[in-house]
């Protein structure tokens, strides 16, 4: 049988990178890779479905599933995990001390939909009280002017949500105080520039993040990978190929991160790091698969309903390639 010529376009995460330099193969697969960052890779997912295998957000992916449009089939390899207490930036002089403290502020973020603000809205609402309509919502560009949303979205009435002017940013609207506050996944310049009054609502955010954890065993889920629906209906092995090819991957770096005589990551103490990183999270700490993040994932599909993101509350099951939701594809992270 002939070998499948793919593109593969991600971001080159350790536990992507055994892949894009050739040391793991995806079976039956020529793979032509495109090295990309998120915010130059996802237009071109959501826009022009420029790639055959892509990273996703995995907000957006949710909702385009169940929209009934999604051109990508999700494969549970979740390639970018990231605790967001800390992304939650707020003026200083508002009276702004607590979660619930943001009732009736105006909060901007980038993309209502991007899967950073999912999980902190879902988390505010679960763990603080704090409903998605209690918020007002303004959405553009964070250092730059005129973003958008990247797929097309349409919330009920009770929630608020306003794009910025074109000519302005949400770091900048917050410098000037014009919102209260500002939920990014990228630090915004007007913190990293010691802006007066600007500062995190969680300044402890590893102890708040930790916590988070301990209490609910979630560790927020950003981005997985997809393959293009067609293909995968045309070559119903690919996805599963894709799949192994991502969890062997992954089991290299681990390995290599365990590495002392030597460090494959630019931190002077990263035996530490890992060691505290386990203590809270158990070895297992990057699960692939779907059993071991059911719950992650059945989390952030009732949160994209309650915030009016996905039209109706779905199944783990719709969001994923056929035949990858399976207890077998739970390997944990042992080779």
């Amino acid at each position: 049988m002939p070998r499948l010529s793919i593109s593969f376009a991600s971001c080159p995460y350790d536990r992507l990178n055994p892949i894009i330099s050739g040391r793991v193969p995806i079976e039956g697969c020529d793979v032509n890779i495109f090295p990309l960052r998120p915010e130059e890779l996802f237009p071109r997912v959501y826009q022009t479905q420029d790639f055959d295998v892509t990273e996703l957000s995995a907000s957006s992916h949710i909702l385009t599933a169940l929209r009934g449009d999604a051109n990508y089939l999700g494969i549970p390899a979740f390639v970018s995990r990231v605790f967001r207490h800390g992304d939650i930036y707020i003026r200083t002089d508002r009276g702004i001390q607590a979660p619930g403290d943001l009732r009736g502020k105006i909060v901007g973020v980038p993309e209502y939909q991007m899967t950073a603000a999912l999980w902190i809205r879902g988390m505010l609402s679960d763990e603080y009280g704090v409903k998605t309509s209690e918020i007002r919502w303004r959405n553009g560009g964070l250092q730059k002017p005129g973003r958008g949303e990247r797929t097309p979205i349409s919330l009920p009435p009770s929630i608020e949500l306003k794009t910025i002017p074109a000519d302005k940013t949400l770091s900048g609207m917050l410098a000037d105080g014009e919102i209260d506050a500002l939920i990014t996944a990228v630090r915004p310049l007007c913190f990293t520039e010691n802006a007066p009054n600007v500062g995190r609502l969680f300044p402890d955010y590893r102890k708040a993040e930790e916590a988070y954890y301990r209490k609910t065993g979630l560790f927020p889920i950003m981005h997985m990978m997809g393959v293009r629906r067609s293909l995968a209906e045309a070559h119903p092995w690919l996805p599963g190929s894709i799949l192994k090819a991502c969890m062997q991957a992954r089991n290299i770096a681990l390995e290599e991160l365990k590495s002392t005589g030597m460090f494959y990551a630019m931190l002077p103490w990263l035996s530490d790091d890992l060691s505290r990183a386990q203590a809270v999270m158990g070895p297992n700490m990057w699960p692939y698969g779907v059993p071991s993040n059911r719950k992650d994932l059945e989390a952030m599909l009732r949160w994209s309903f309650e915030q009016g993101l996905a039209p109706r509350l779905g199944t783990v099951e719709e969001i994923f390639a056929p035949g990858l939701t399976e207890a077998r594809w739970d390997t944990g992270h042992s080779p």
